[in-house]
């Protein structure tokens, strides 16, 4: 079932998935494996491809397995890929439900591998998979223990931290991805391994800029404005402007808007965001967003606002180090 309802949502045959599922694990009762357990999966697909089962389903039983540890390869076909998802996510849910999960010593189900490789098949084969919905699936199917919104929860929570673990310390471009970089797009509650993993990108390559610590500051000052001033609308209101900075930052970030409304791409948008240091800059050099006059005051704050939520549009910024 959960291996039928990954397909359907990839677009993928059902049919060839949950037949590989179904026979995945036969190979497990012949005498050749309770021998030499290192090829289950690999006999398994032999056998399946004797007995005159397709060629999809024999591979996907085959490769059902991987990756097997770090550094061995995911699954090459889509319905292995699947297959492999629905039995890592299966174990997961089944070991959390009965409330064995791992502690900090000991992992004797080997769940920190099965997230890890859930999670590269994910990012290297580019499934564009819900976590949450994926991880709740799979422990709604349990036939037994507890499988309620707070296993779901430390279960979500203990496949993030293995994302956190493999992404953070890994070198992109000379240098090593940082927590910060990692937590600033935790932060948003993105639920996609893929997509988060591409914000971590984009996050890493945007660090590199001279004009990154500024802005990661400038937000973080916005942020303490807005958040002791309470409730702050969103109408900026031109005409209510009383210093250059203020309509120049308008402008600036309208125009950056317009922008990033066209791209898709993260890394080229935190990039666009730069262009924002040197108004931004400007706009705390110069105005006092707490003026006297409460119209201007609120306006000055829905500044502000559109500035914050500019900064989180890809990763929450503040959490960057400036």
């Amino acid at each position: 079932l959960l291996a039928a309802r990954i397909a359907r949502e990839l677009g993928e045959d059902p049919a060839t998935v949950s037949r590989a599922a179904e026979l995945c694990k036969g190979d497990l009762v012949t005498k050749v494996v309770y021998e030499f357990p290192e090829v289950q999966g690999l006999m398994g697909g032999y056998y399946a491809a004797s007995s005159g089962e397709s060629a999809a389903v024999a591979q996907a039983i085959r490769e059902h397995y991987l990756p097997t540890q770090q550094g061995t390869p995911i699954p090459s076909t889509r319905a292995g890929q699947i297959v492999s998802l629905a039995d890592k996510l299966d174990t997961l849910a089944g070991i959390f439900a009965i409330g064995q999960k791992p502690t900090a010593s000991k992992d004797p189900y080997a769940l920190r591998r099965a997230a890890l490789g859930l999670l590269r098949i994910c990012i290297e084969g580019e499934l564009p998979l819900n976590l949450s919905a994926l991880l709740k699936g799979a422990l709604e199917l349990q036939p037994a223990g507890q499988r309620d919104g707070k296993v779901a929860g430390e279960l979500f929570e203990f496949v993030v931290e293995r994302l956190r673990a493999y992404l953070v310390g890994q070198v992109v471009d000379g240098r090593a991805m940082a927590v910060e970089t990692f937590e600033s797009v935790r932060a948003l509650g993105a639920n996609q391994p893929l997509d988060l993993q591409r914000r971590v990108i984009a996050v890493h390559a945007f660090g590199a800029l001279e004009a990154a610590p500024n802005l990661a500051a400038a937000n973080k000052r916005a942020r303490n404005i807005l958040k002791q001033a309470g409730l702050v609308g969103s109408a900026i209101d031109a005409t209510k402007f009383e210093h250059a900075a203020e309509g120049a930052l308008f402008e600036a970030m309208n125009a950056l808007s317009e922008r990033n409304a066209k791209l898709t791409d993260y890394t080229a948008k935190l990039v666009n965001l730069a262009s924002l240091r040197a108004p931004v800059d400007a706009f705390f050099d110069g105005v006092m967003v707490n003026a006297e006059n409460p119209a201007v005051r609120e306006n000055r704050l829905a500044l502000l606002k559109k500035f914050d939520a500019m900064c989180r549009e890809v990763a929450d910024l503040s959490c960057l180090p400036g």
